[in-house]
């Protein structure tokens, strides 16, 4: 097998479904909002900046991961602070081959600054068009549909819900639940998950990162999400040897095909998976679950899509068909139109890969 070069991973079409907002910042824009609004940073250089953020959040564990986003949330509570941000985060994921993205942000946490949750949704929406219509004029065209996230830890999961639908014809594309896991069961947010399959909304549910399969069994059966946030500790309910056997959950998530948000990198950080080697992504692979792979927080793991497909090239030997399976996987499970899913997957991933297998 030819070698796979890092510039042609760039180059070729790449479908993210986990990425958060405040989680992949560039340092050197949160430099600049810091010194707007006099928030303290813990260095002022945006290469310094940046490699503190990626080290702070190496910890292996999720509650030290999660106290990064201090600072990036601190620089999103304006208008044009949000709007910026968006537009680059649009500009940074084009620019590394990325043709469709789900990114997600939690509205209630960028109110410090009178904003109200509608013009929060409104500036970010506005900059995602911005920075893709700026993309799509450089010759780097992608589509974005924007998650609106709420905080497991807090109460405002229906009204977050309610907001989602508002926006759904406006490029909110779908929900979900995020923040530390334990102890904060997604059934405690069950009146949102039935409003939303009541409004035949599509929502995701981080789950199965921190905490093991009872948050995933919650998440599918309580819950009814349509695909997992992580989901890596699925793995759990799987007894590895030389005939891998399922266990009764694994095998209805892999039946069912409910799509498995994999973040390699980010799993490692978080102490989910002890390196990329290691990661469950090769078996549950194997095993045809519907993996995909993705970025999380590109700014706390340093890494973009390309990284995180060289990563799991380097470390399970993966060539141009793999990297289209997971990238097919993405497009089929995405929270557009099946019609748009169908064009994006026939009229730019595949003629794009066929020039590569």
């Amino acid at each position: 097998m030819v070698a796979i070069a890092y510039d042609d991973i760039v180059k070729a079409p790449k479908a993210l479904l986990h990425d958060h907002l405040d989680g992949g910042l560039r340092p050197a824009t949160i430099v600049d909002l810091a010194g707007a609004v006099g928030h303290e940073l813990p260095h002022t250089d945006p290469d310094q900046l940046g490699r503190w953020f990626v080290a702070a959040a190496d910890s292996g564990s999720l509650e030290r991961y999660l106290e990064t986003f201090a600072h990036t949330v601190a620089v999103m509570q304006t208008a044009p602070a949000l709007h910026r941000v968006a537009a680059e985060c649009a500009l940074d994921l084009a620019a590394d081959g990325v043709v469709y993205a789900e990114v997600r942000f939690a509205p209630e946490q960028h109110l410090s600054r009178g904003l109200t949750l509608d013009q929060v949704v409104e500036a970010v929406l506005a900059g995602f068009a911005d920075g893709a219509a700026q993309a799509a004029e450089a010759g780097r065209p992608i589509r974005i549909g924007t998650l609106l996230t709420a905080m497991r830890h807090a109460a405002r999961s229906m009204e977050i819900a309610e907001l989602a639908v508002r926006y759904r014809d406006g490029g909110v594309v779908g929900f979900d639940i995020a923040g530390a896991e334990a102890g904060f069961p997604p059934t405690r947010h069950l009146d949102a998950f039935e409003y939303l399959q009541r409004e035949n909304f599509h929502f995701t549910i981080h789950a199965g990162e921190a905490f093991g399969l009872p948050s995933i069994w919650q998440a599918i059966q309580w819950c009814g999400a349509d695909r997992l946030g992580h989901g890596v500790r699925i793995v759990d309910d799987v007894t590895q040897g030389s005939s891998p056997m399922l266990g009764r959950l694994a095998a209805y998530v892999r039946d069912k095909r409910i799509p498995l948000e994999l973040c390699p990198s980010s799993n490692v950080q978080t102490g989910a998976v002890t390196s990329i080697a290691e990661h469950p992504i090769g078996l549950l692979r194997d095993l045809r679950f519907r993996v995909t792979v993705n970025t999380d927080n590109r700014l706390m793991s340093g890494t973009s899509m390309s990284r995180e497909m060289a990563l799991l090239v380097e470390a399970f030997g993966y060539g141009w068909a793999e990297l289209q399976w997971f990238t097919i996987n993405a497009m089929k499970s995405a929270f557009i139109p099946f019609d748009e899913r169908l064009a994006i997957i026939n009229e730019v991933i595949k003629p794009a890969y066929a020039k590569l297998i």
